[in-house]
């Protein structure tokens, strides 16, 4: 499908897109002279591929006009609508094809995060949800050889085939240990306690308390002097592409209220306990805390 939207305002190209019915997987062309382009800015067309559930592939440059290119998601490719069992985030699943890391909103928070509570002085890390273990890999990139060998990491998730995944990627690395194990019964690991804690869209999972779980967790694992990060998805993940806004089970639209709730208490307590939080992010929201000195 070609369309013209040369000349057109915001409201005009927005208005068109809100009546366009186009199929899964089919592609809509929209044609804009380049002065409209510099206008608005390439941003501005991403966003608006992700607001309808599409995601652009690479414009075609004509003489005076650009072609913008808009692929229709596959809206049911999505690890959100796939089974409840624990290998809904195992190694065959969609959830497995995901890597954040890959995302820049997603790892330049991350890494900031990491910078905040100074990586290099934790000693022991405990990463709850790790999955394949990609939050580790960041962090071995951030750190010299021998800063990462000198660092205790604990990974703990449910998906028996992603801790394989992850004990295999990390094979050579005698200092990370994976422990497959429900973060509902953590109780029953002698896991002691860590410097960092790491949960990134774990705690939110419906089958955990959020409250409940937070809490114990930062009483019973986190040193004294610790720091944690959570990082609250504010997105989903559709046909592979990381989509802006969370979706709730009774809005057909983003909504960021259970969000801003669960950050808000997070927050809440550890000010209580002397903590400096920081909340930084826009896909993931990252909560990141360390003690007062």
């Amino acid at each position: 499908m070609r369309i013209d939207l040369k000349n057109r305002t915001s409201k005009e190209i927005l208005d068109y897109f809100e009546g366009l019915h186009v199929k899964e997987g089919a592609v809509v062309e929209a044609e804009f002279l380049d002065a409209d382009i510099d206008t608005f800015g390439y941003k501005a067309f991403v966003d608006l591929a992700q607001l309808f559930f599409m995601k652009m592939l690479t414009p075609i440059k004509n003489e005076t006009t650009t072609v913008l290119r808009f692929q229709k998601l596959h809206l049911e490719s999505s690890f959100h609508k796939a089974d409840k069992s624990s290998e809904k985030y195992g190694a065959d699943s969609e959830f497995f094809k995901i890597d954040k890391t890959a995302q820049f909103s997603f790892l330049y928070h991350y890494q900031k995060a990491l910078e905040f509570i100074d990586i290099k002085s934790k000693k022991r890390v405990l990463n709850l949800g790790v999955n394949r273990g990609d939050e580790f890999r960041v962090i071995k990139e951030m750190l010299s050889c021998e800063e990462f060998e000198l660092t205790e990491f604990v990974g703990v998730d449910y998906s028996t085939s992603a801790i394989e995944y992850a004990k295999d990627d990390f094979l050579d690395d005698k200092n990370v240990k994976f422990i497959c194990h429900d973060i509902n019964r953590l109780c029953e690991l002698d896991l002691g306690e860590f410097d960092l804690i790491i949960s990134i869209g774990t705690l939110q999972s419906s089958n955990i308390e959020f409250n409940a779980t937070f809490m114990s967790i930062y009483q019973n694992y986190l040193h004294k002097d610790g720091a944690i990060i959570l990082g609250f998805p504010n997105c989903r993940w559709i046909d592979g592409e990381m989509i802006y806004g969370a979706k709730t089970p009774n809005y057909a639209f983003s909504e960021m209220s259970l969000v801003l709730k669960d950050i808000h208490f997070c927050k809440k307590y550890l000010q209580q306990k002397k903590y400096r939080v920081t909340i930084r992010g826009k896909d993931y929201l990252c909560l990141t805390a360390r003690k007062v000195i």
